[in-house]
């Protein structure tokens, strides 16, 4: 079923963006413009994302500082990736 009739975004691609991590609206609109032209799928596009677990919603409500346009260290550890090493560590 569509979501946004202004750019043909149906639930399925809502969902398949949250599932990849945008967990609000606005992200979801930075994804696929849903809910940028009249506005009128902005309620349903928060139907469908609910309160269910976000890791990036959960870090911030635990006051964990994102990066812009990055992972967040908690993320990128859980996903595998490399940790940091402090500078007096690496010399």
């Amino acid at each position: 079923m569509y979501v946004c009739s202004c750019f043909g975004i149906t639930e399925q691609q809502v969902r398949d963006h949250a599932d990849t991590g945008a967990c609000t609206p606005r992200q979801i609109a930075s994804a696929c413009k849903a809910g940028t032209d009249c506005g009128n799928c902005v309620r349903r596009i928060q139907a469908l994302l609910g309160r269910g677990a976000c890791p990036r919603r959960e870090l911030i409500e635990n006051g964990a500082s994102e990066p812009l346009g990055g992972v967040s260290e908690p993320l990128a550890a859980a996903a595998g990736a490399v940790e940091p090493v402090a500078l007096s560590e690496a010399a």
